[in-house]
């Protein structure tokens, strides 16, 4: 028994030490133009999602979701994050093929994460990825309006969704039946 438990050991060390050198060695691409691995993806994303659990706080958005407060979560998001996560006349950040990994295509795969989620990678950014920390350049007030937005793209009072029609020329996404998709694997 003792043998095995050693043999085991020593295995887990090789490979780990043979990851380091792999990846020491620069045999792992860099690039950011390429699609990730599906590997890499659930692992970076099962990540993303545990490190979240862990330390972003259970805030409560003190921003009511008024209809004004949504449409300034929208004029938000318009000027600052529909360049890598999708403009709100239904197409793809301009970014998107350009970050590694791809930043999630709000607008177009709505998210189903709490606000407390959303505010959390607004608030601290996402490390290793293109998502900046937006706290030093938004308000508390602008972060929570934008979170309220996203958060309820796909049920947006009917005033939101005038303005976003009168504006955009198209409809907001409507709600299906997953209740949106939290991330691409």
């Amino acid at each position: 028994m003792r043998n095995f438990i050693l043999g085991v050991i020593i295995t887990l060390l090789v490979l780990i030490v043979g990851g380091l050198v792999f990846a020491l060695l620069g045999f792992v691409p860099t690039n950011a133009d390429s699609t990730p691995p599906r590997i890499e993806t659930r692992l970076a994303n099962t990540a993303l999602d545990a490190s979240m659990e862990r330390h972003a706080p259970r805030l409560t958005n003190p921003v009511p979701p008024t209809d004004e407060n949504l449409i300034e979560g929208m004029k938000i998001y318009t000027m600052n994050c529909s360049v890598c996560h999708g403009t709100l006349d239904n197409k793809p950040g301009l970014l998107e093929k350009s970050l590694y990994p791809p930043p999630p295509q709000i607008i177009l795969e709505p998210m189903d994460d709490p606000e407390w989620h959303i505010y959390h990678a607004v608030r601290t950014g996402i490390r290793y990825t293109g998502m900046p920390a937006w706290n030093k350049a938004l308000t508390e007030q602008d972060m929570w309006k934008v979170t309220a937005f996203i958060a309820r793209i796909e049920k947006l009072p009917p005033a939101v969704q005038d303005y976003w029609k009168k504006s955009f020329g198209v409809a907001p996404p409507a709600a299906n039946s997953e209740g949106g998709k939290e991330h691409k694997d």
